[in-house]
């Protein structure tokens, strides 16, 4: 959690932040602990809920600083354990969920009775009152947030849509209030006391329920983090002492003896110092085949040991593993993300201040002006004003264009996370595509058989071989099992594994051999020459070969690869056809690389590639200018996918790289991209559109509200008027965005 700042003997720390419920929050947090004394520089990612502190611990403390927050309303988490930090922010974040979702609920209970008898029985005995008294706690108790985060805005010179809410609803409730208990004095000015306790309800509900829609998307970022520091066993077996015994990962020191047996996961980075095994490695490479472990290979945490144990020295512990560096920097990655809500609270920092000033200057000058009825229409202009600026078209025009998109998406198979993913994908010109999984269909399967041109009892000794590989270890061994259909009554009579070259195994009085050429050579095996040179063609294709000999003579070559998918060579043209550069990054071998490439017309490609590697690459055309999307399966994409504009993974991926993708393509066809990206353009198209919308009344209604047809007609907007064209402005926005759901992709 800390790291010393060997410039200015300062200490830098992450903390997560409580409290935090707008763009406009984190402005705060930043800005108080900015000028706090002794602190050097200050930042906060609103999106994962933390601040980073670079202070000096002889001026100040994170005690200190967390009461300065406090003082505003917000707080630290302060925990020196971080894995505990993070699941203390995670219980906090759920309990704000629940709280929020009941305030939402009663809002809406409340708030439709309201609804009802001020539009449909507004002269019923007693409805006044009765909305009032319905609508004090919608404003008052479930929507008090909305007016103390207002206030906690202005005592620092800012406003947001909270400001918004609060005053529009704020102004409405006290004029129908006034109306509602004083109606004689309107009255005796011949004008009815109209009430708008229906418009402050619906107003408060709307908004809680777009927060609520929102918050319930922010509880599944920190997904990916906490399934990824779950790959880290909690224990681990040492040897001290010349005895092997338990201790915590956490308890591990650098260069201990680590043992491992099968199944279990690696807790830390470390070298083989004996003993053998696969281990899978997708984790970091991405590729479906586990590698092969023995004396002097590296081992990274996270990955999962499979048959066979070894032991191994620790290199890297806990925050300088690999895994601990994935973990680092999906967190800062996933942090640095702005959700588009920050444009409207933005919008609204300017819009505030200038339909505040508006209705100020309005009632000023109608008190000027106004004649005989001055302060009457004095006040109802400014309250006219006040209202028709209503934010709910405005707070509307990005979330129901999103809503429809997700639902539009979710149809053809494409799941979105959040807006940020469907208003950037229609910049993309770059899409990274990782190789395992995502052009391929992830798994080795037997692609060739190729018998002998003079062997009979084909199907026998296929019999014998899939015997014989149901025994061996070796990850390659399971797809020749799937691959033979055929089970018979052979017995094996004797089985010997060759580590790193094959198997040697008796069936029923026949000897067999099963692996590399060159160990069948070694073997003394006679090679056929016609399977010999396909065996070279193979290779060339990017296939694992596999010699069967029968009593010391070649039978069959086994070809082996992770094929591509049927559609993957379509899309890539369908996105070049696009103008979109298209690169694949995989951890598998140069010649598998160009093989696979070339197959699918694709000229920029990089093999053996890890995952930082990745995430480098990112950057790097990022820092030309770029706009990239990275799509992958696997947690080796992981930091990829964070640090890509657009992130998009594959729904048969790992579910790390879906947590941490903004995008999801449920289906394993890779045409779905395409149909992905085009959504974006429309649906930003539609979220312009609304937001055009909503400020096009504000441009119009605002002038007629504050009286400006008035000397020429004699024509001043009534606030219950104000209120009708409010609502029209917020149907108008919701009908445009229901058009999305036509679209054709």
């Amino acid at each position: 959690m800390e790291a010393d700042h060997k410039v200015l003997n300062t200490k830098k720390v992450t903390l997560p932040v409580t409290g935090m419920s707008c763009a406009a929050c984190a402005v705060s947090v930043e800005s108080m602990l900015k000028s706090t004394s002794g602190v050097a520089d200050a930042g906060v990612n609103y999106a994962n809920q933390s601040a980073w502190v670079d202070f000096d611990p002889k001026a100040t403390d994170l005690p200190a600083l967390d009461k300065v927050l406090q003082s505003i309303g917000y707080g630290f988490i302060i925990n020196d354990d971080e894995d505990e930090g993070i699941a203390e922010q995670e219980k906090l974040k759920l309990e704000h969920y629940h709280d929020l979702k009941r305030k939402t609920i009663w809002t809406g209970i409340l708030a439709i009775p309201v609804v009802i008898i001020g539009m449909f029985f507004m002269d019923m005995p007693n409805g006044n009152y009765i909305m009032l008294a319905l609508t004090a706690p919608v404003l008052f108790i479930f929507g008090k947030d909305f007016y103390v985060n207002a206030w906690n805005q202005a005592r620092h010179g800012k406003s947001n849509m909270d400001t918004l809410v609060a005053l529009s609803t704020g102004i409405a409730f006290l004029f129908s209030t006034f109306n509602t208990f004083y109606p004689q004095f309107w009255h005796e000015k011949g004008m009815h006391p109209h009430v708008y306790f229906e418009a402050a309800a619906v107003i408060v509900f709307f908004i809680l329920l777009g927060k609520l829609l929102e918050e319930k998307a922010k509880t599944n970022t920190s997904d990916a983090l906490k399934k990824l520091i779950g790959l880290q066993p909690k224990t681990v077996k040492v040897i001290r002492n010349n005895a092997e015994i338990e201790i915590s990962v956490k308890e591990v020191l650098l260069l201990e003896e680590i043992v491992i047996r099968s199944g279990e996961k690696i807790p830390v980075d470390g070298k083989v110092i004996s003993g053998s095994s696969f281990v899978d490695e997708s984790l970091m490479t991405g590729e479906p085949i586990p590698s092969e472990k023995t004396a002097g290979t590296q081992v990274f945490a996270g990955t999962i040991n499979q048959q066979g144990s070894f032991t191994f020295v620790a290199e890297k512990i806990g925050k300088n593993t690999v895994l601990a560096q994935i973990i680092k920097t999906v967190q800062a990655a996933q942090g640095s993300k702005a959700p588009v809500q920050r444009l409207v609270d933005k919008i609204a920092g300017i819009f505030v201040p200038v339909v505040i000033g508006i209705s100020v200057l309005t009632f000023v000058v109608w008190m000027f002006f106004g004649g005989e009825n001055a302060l009457t229409q004095a006040l109802l202009a400014a309250v006219s004003v006040l209202v028709i600026a209503c934010p709910c078209a405005l707070g509307l025009a990005t979330p129901t264009a999103i809503m429809v998109g997700v639902g539009k998406g979710a149809e053809n198979n494409i799941l979105i996370r959040d807006a940020e993913s469907l208003e950037k994908a229609h910049e993309v010109n770059v899409v990274i595509l990782d190789k395992t999984g995502t052009l391929t269909q992830g798994h080795p399967q037997v692609t060739n058989w190729k018998w002998s041109v003079n062997l009979s009892d084909q199907a026998k000794h296929a019999v014998a071989v899939k015997l014989l590989e149901s025994r061996s270890e070796h990850p390659l061994a399971l797809a020749v099992v799937n691959y033979v259909q055929e089970n018979g009554n052979s017995k094996i009579e004797h089985f010997e594994s060759v580590t790193g070259n094959g198997i040697n195994g008796i069936v029923d009085g026949n000897e067999y051999l099963i692996g590399t050429l060159s160990f069948m050579q070694k073997e003394n095996v006679k090679l056929d020459a016609d399977l010999e040179k396909l065996a070279d063609v193979q290779r060339e294709a990017a296939q694992t070969v596999i010699g069967v000999s029968l009593n010391k003579v070649q039978i069959a070559l086994i070809s082996i690869a992770d094929q591509l998918k049927t559609t993957s060579a379509e899309a890539v043209r369908k996105l070049q056809e696009q103008g979109i550069e298209v690169y694949m990054l995989t951890g598998d071998n140069s010649q598998t690389a160009a093989a696979v490439a070339r197959q699918l017309g694709i000229k920029n490609y990089m093999s053996e590639v890890k995952p930082d590697d990745k995430m480098q690459f990112v950057k790097k055309l990022q820092a030309e200018g770029k706009i990239v999307a990275m799509v992958g399966d696997g947690v080796n994409d992981s930091q990829a996918l964070a640090q890509a504009d657009v992130s998009i993974a594959m729904g048969k991926g790992s579910d790390i790289a879906m947590d941490v993708a903004k995008m999801t393509l449920i289906t394993s066809d890779l045409m779905v991209l395409p149909k992905a990206l085009k959504l974006s353009k429309k649906t930003v198209a539609t979220i312009r559109q609304n937001l055009f919308w909503a400020f096009i009344y504000n441009l119009i209604g605002i002038p007629v509200a504050a009286g400006i047809l008035y000397p020429f007609n004699g024509f001043l907007l009534n606030p219950m008027i104000a209120g009708a064209a409010m609502a029209l402005s917020s149907v108008s926005v919701v009908t445009n965005s229901l058009r999305l759901r036509s679209a054709k992709l």
